[in-house]
């Protein structure tokens, strides 16, 4: 299959290619890098020409709400537009579970506009909610670091790891549109303030972890509120397992 990924130089993106070609398919790589702008659409023509199906995992951390759905609206717009022109058969969209129970969040925001548009557009689709990344709390306490103290909420996940996330969506690209995928998560819940220590005690850093809700995570992310359905896939590899390999 001729199967396009958008994102493709991102974290999920670059190993959802990898297993596609491993497995023999032909990848087109939608970035910037490669020649081709999801928000001015500059690209998109020639990438899809003769395309089965397109992987979105396009990230973006815009600060608002606002600003949040008008990009990736406008990419996803723009995507699907092509697409339809195109004669592409399967969107396949990347989303986070727990996206329709938390307000304010402007990447949630821009999520919940993206599952909004697929489901409503033209190309036959699948929308793969998945939790949080292993390597998320380590990056969430880049994130907020200052002088060797980082704060950080106290979240309930239960995550799972990037190359799990990315055999799932080349396992769902190169089959049939299912609508909504179950949830995609990993084996065990985790508080993020531990993964986040064990992160970087593994990474040799010495940062003092403040819990706090404060920013982008606030209290109505609390409890169960990012954790998956009973239903939910679960991918088999473990924190610790990808912790043992990831440093």
């Amino acid at each position: 299959m001729r199967i396009a990924v958008a994102g493709a130089t991102g974290n999920i993106g670059s190993l959802t290619v990898a297993g596609l070609e491993r497995a023999g398919h032909e990848v087109v790589r939608i970035s910037r890098r490669d020649g081709v702008d999801l928000v001015t659409g500059e690209g998109l023509e020639e990438a899809l020409t003769g395309v089965d199906a397109v992987v979105d995992a396009v990230s973006a951390n815009p600060s608002d709400p606002a600003g949040a759905v008008a990009l990736f609206g406008g990419m996803t717009s723009n995507l699907l537009a092509a697409e339809q022109r195109a004669g592409v058969r399967h969107h396949v969209l990347l989303s986070i579970v727990g996206i329709d129970r938390v307000e304010g969040n402007a990447h949630y925001a821009g999520k919940r506009e993206q599952e909004r548009l697929v489901a409503a557009g033209p190309v036959p689709w699948t929308i793969v909610p998945a939790t949080q990344f292993h390597d998320f709390a380590g990056m969430v306490a880049g994130w907020a670091e200052r002088d060797g103290v980082s704060t950080i909420a106290p979240l309930l996940v239960q995550p799972i790891a990037p190359q799990d996330v990315a055999d799932v969506l080349a396992e769902v690209a190169t089959g049939e549109p299912l609508g909504r995928h179950p949830h995609l998560a990993g084996p065990e819940t985790q508080d993020l303030v531990d993964m986040a220590r064990r992160t970087l005690q593994a990474q040799g850093r010495d940062v003092r972890l403040v819990p706090t809700w404060s920013g982008m995570f606030g209290p109505e992310m609390a409890g169960n509120a990012l954790l998956p359905d009973e239903d939910a896939r679960i991918a088999p590899t473990t924190f610790d397992e990808w912790l043992a390999k990831a440093v």
